[in-house]
């Protein structure tokens, strides 16, 4: 099962996230963008998880 690479941060909404550009997400694949990230301290508003740097993928 592939980890959903998810464009846009669910915070701003403006910022484009390029499958292979930084995000955080936490373990249900919520993604947000580096500065939305740092100002909820890492912790996912959606379900209280941690957000963590989302693995880069290997262009195929």
């Amino acid at each position: 099962m592939a980890l959903e690479m998810r464009e846009r941060c669910e915070r701003c909404e403006s910022a484009a996230l390029p499958w292979d550009g930084p995000a955080k997400i936490c373990s249900y694949e919520c993604t947000f963008c580096e500065p939305c990230a740092e100002a909820m301290r890492d912790v996912c508003p959606n379900c209280g998880g941690q957000l963590v740097t989302r693995p880069t993928r290997a262009q195929t």
